[in-house]
């Protein structure tokens, strides 16, 4: 997604009939992929999502904090990925305490309501905190939370992840404001549409506030790390670490970066356009194109 390469030729993955696992493609998908081909089957809906891409300085350059999620899960099982999830129908409550750019801009920016713009964001924010403990807010404009470890945050996180509380309802009986200016929009991803669980996802970076702290608090990940982009990209081409095209391709962008404060710099002229993976078969094999996306695997 948001690709300034984009007039380069789609770059393709090809699925053998008899070894779809060695090509990186879900088993399921083939079967799938040619049922939605014939008009037997009809794409499942996307669920809107959003993830950041966390980013702390370090001597030998910026690393990215990422989850390995269980192997049980039902989607990108065993694969590292960046804090996130599905956005909460009450993300959009408009009257989240709010600092930074206004719903509006970001809305003009992802193409969508300001509605749907807020909720996005919103969904950023508190995901970040559920899944690391880390809080892109602060008690104003200009300041942002120091530390967000104890038994209270905890408490205030577990409620979060329950849907015991909304977003809007922390940050107000904390009398914190959402950090939005914090965020850079980097990308918009879409799951193809031969996976069953679908994701429309708005990839952001941010920079690790200062003072805060990860925690290994996710429910859904077995191992977390912080790793610079080139070392994370490195063990993925070892095999010692499964990504899916979407962290791969931000981390090949990230890697090429001097610091946090450039990700946050070149967020404002990535262009945010959705990038889905498109699919053919020729003979039994299933062809994926990803428009303007080199390798997608990160293998080649």
């Amino acid at each position: 997604m948001a690709q300034s390469e984009s007039t380069q030729p789609g770059s393709t993955r090809t699925s053998p009939p008899s070894d779809n696992a060695a090509a990186g493609l879900p088993k399921s998908w083939v079967t799938r992929a040619r049922a939605i081909m014939a008009g037997e089957a009809e794409p499942n809906p996307p669920r809107r999502a959003a993830t950041v891409v966390l980013l702390r300085e370090r001597p030998n350059g910026p690393q990215a904090y990422l989850l390995r999620r269980h192997t049980t899960m039902k989607f990108a099982a065993g694969m590292y990925a960046f804090p996130g999830g599905g956005v909460d129908p009450r993300d959009a409550d408009h009257s989240v305490a709010w600092a930074g750019p206004e719903p509006a801009a970001w809305a003009k920016r992802f193409g969508t309501s300001a509605s749907d713009a807020r909720a996005i964001v919103c969904a950023a924010v508190r995901e970040t905190f559920e899944e690391s403990g880390v809080l892109l807010a602060g008690p104003d404009a200009d300041t942002v939370v120091s530390d967000t470890t104890g038994d209270d945050w905890e408490a205030d996180r577990a409620a979060l992840v329950a849907r015991e509380q909304t977003l809007t309802e922390f940050l107000e009986r904390r009398d914190l404001v959402l950090r939005s200016d914090l965020l850079g929009a980097w990308a918009r991803w879409i799951t193809p549409e031969f996976e069953d669980r679908r994701y429309d996802t708005w990839f952001f970076v941010a920079a690790l506030p200062r003072g805060q702290r990860t925690r290994d608090v996710s429910g859904e990940a077995d191992r977390v790390t912080w790793a610079r982009p080139v070392d994370a990209l490195a063990q993925h081409k070892a095999q010692e670490m499964a990504m899916l095209p979407p962290t791969i391709d931000t981390l090949r962008h990230l890697a090429e970066l001097p610091d946090a404060a450039a990700a946050l710099a070149a967020s404002t002229s990535r262009e945010i356009t959705p990038i889905m993976a498109t699919g053919r078969f020729d003979g039994d094999r299933l062809v994926l194109e990803w428009p303007g996306i080199p390798d997608p695997f990160g293998l080649g």
